[in-house]
């Protein structure tokens, strides 16, 4: 990972925080979705971006197979590469949520310490992480694109919780059994959460 060239300075506009936040009646937070391959991330961030913008919300999703098209189009999946993928992905977060928005990341981000970076970069005040919890037999069985079978035959290499390892979020912010809630049920956990902590209602005072 580089370092800013020392010559480099940060700017600032005339726009603070606190008029983004009176403008969309939210505090900008990332929502970041981590699970198996299969655990519903993308259905999920979906579903809740498009009921987010319903109730006037603005919000974006970093989804990770998207991701992969463009900015991470130059990496692969092991070790290194995913790292770097979580922390351009981090990094984009950051300047959205500065923008004023909810981010809601949908990546597998599998390792805690790539997690833990991608907090410190956003921001632990901003930062939700969401367990989407299902098992990869679970996974496995509602598998669309028949991944953990080719994984299984040994057609996909470093293939999460089948020839790659995923560590469980010690101490999430939310953790959602999947295997057992709908997506509409997934997407009012969070919804009770971010009203709980009044990051977006606005008969709330915004932290």
């Amino acid at each position: 990972m580089g370092q800013p060239l020392p010559f480099l300075q940060r700017f600032h506009g005339e726009v603070t925080a606190c008029d983004r936040m009176q403008m969309f009646h939210h505090k900008p937070v990332t929502i970041w979705l981590t699970g198996l391959s299969g655990a519903g991330k993308s259905t999920i961030a979906f579903e809740l971006e498009r009921q987010l913008a319903s109730l006037g919300h603005a919000s974006y999703v970093l989804d990770g197979d998207n991701i992969r098209h463009g900015l991470a189009s130059d990496l692969g999946f092991d070790k290194k590469d995913r790292r770097e993928n979580i922390r351009r992905v981090a990094h984009v977060a950051q300047l959205m949520n500065d923008a004023g928005l909810i981010v809601i990341a949908a990546l597998i981000s599998p390792m805690r310490e790539d997690r833990a970076m991608a907090r410190e970069i956003v921001g632990p005040g901003n930062f939700i992480e969401t367990y989407l919890a299902a098992s990869v037999d679970a996974c496995a069985r509602r598998d669309p694109k028949g991944l953990y079978a080719k994984a299984r035959a040994g057609e996909i290499a470093s293939f999460t919780g089948v020839s790659a390892p995923y560590e469980i979020p010690s101490d999430p912010e939310l953790k959602i059994d999947t295997a057992m809630s709908t997506p509409a049920e997934s997407v009012a956990h969070i919804f009770s959460y971010l009203r709980d902590k009044c990051l977006m209602d606005t008969d709330c005072t915004v932290p």
